[in-house]
């Protein structure tokens, strides 16, 4: 029983983690594709000094026009966490484009073991 119980935990971790390398990769690539099954119904995004809060389908929009212009080379994730009750988890890291390297924050919220991006910020390094 015991036994059963941490690989239930394992694999709940895992599939926590997997998702969040989905989105990290997602971004890494500039695919807004795979990285749409993520967003949530309204997503904040900042990038540089603008920012606004989009539905999904203008979200999907403002990324791939983000992403037309800043080619991404590579992303290296600094950081990552959870929310005290697990409910939310972030990710800080830097992306390298064509134009630049952007500061990248991710947080999305977690329901039932799936995960909605909320807010993304793009801040130049």
């Amino acid at each position: 029983m015991k036994s059963m119980f941490i690989l239930l935990v394992t694999l709940m971790i895992w599939d926590q983690q997997l998702a969040l390398d989905n989105i990290t990769k997602a971004i890494s690539t500039g695919n807004v594709t795979a990285l749409e099954p993520y967003l949530d119904k309204s997503v904040e995004i900042a990038i540089l000094e603008q920012e606004n809060v989009y539905g999904k389908t203008e979200a999907i929009q403002i990324l791939k026009n983000f992403f037309g212009k800043n080619k991404p080379q590579t992303f290296s994730q600094m950081h990552t966490g959870q929310s005290k009750g697990k409910e939310a988890q972030y990710s800080i890291g830097n992306l390298t484009t064509t134009a630049g390297t952007f500061r990248v924050y991710i947080y999305a919220r977690v329901e039932a073991d799936k995960y909605y991006v909320q807010e993304l910020r793009f801040d130049k390094e």
